[in-house]
């Protein structure tokens, strides 16, 4: 039987990574927040990313999002590769697939709650600034 840290369960242990994400929110201005939370939850819908730039370029809540929509957007296309990889890569490619649309509906929510989380894993990593 396998050991999980904590007497918790894979499951629970995935629900703490979630909620142990760095959340940025009180570093943004909330009329940034309330004006941008829409535009920056569409930023999550595939290319998408560069919307806030566009629309809000000087909202520093909207380059938050846009940066960890990028970052996903980086994440998908690799794990689009794994799916050439022989045998294994068909397991990869849908588990890794699964865990990016749970990102993205994660970013998503965040986004139009005018929240700014960091995405488990990824969200820590920025190109944008």
């Amino acid at each position: 039987m396998p050991q999980f840290t904590n007497n918790k369960g894979p499951f629970e242990q995935v629900k703490d990574g979630f909620e142990k994400t760095s959340d940025h929110t009180s570093e943004y201005d909330p009329q940034d927040i309330e004006k941008n939370k829409v535009v920056c939850g569409l930023c999550y819908l595939g290319v998408l990313f560069f919307l806030p730039l566009i629309v809000c370029p000087d909202s520093k809540f909207g380059r938050f999002h846009a940066n960890q929509a990028l970052i996903l957007l980086i994440f998908s296309v690799i794990i689009s590769l794994t799916e050439f990889v022989w045998i294994v890569g068909g397991i990869f490619h849908g588990v890794l697939g699964l865990i990016c649309a749970v990102f993205v509906i994660v970013g998503l929510v965040n986004a139009i709650q005018g929240k700014a989380k960091d995405l488990p894993v990824i969200g820590s990593i920025k190109l944008i600034k």
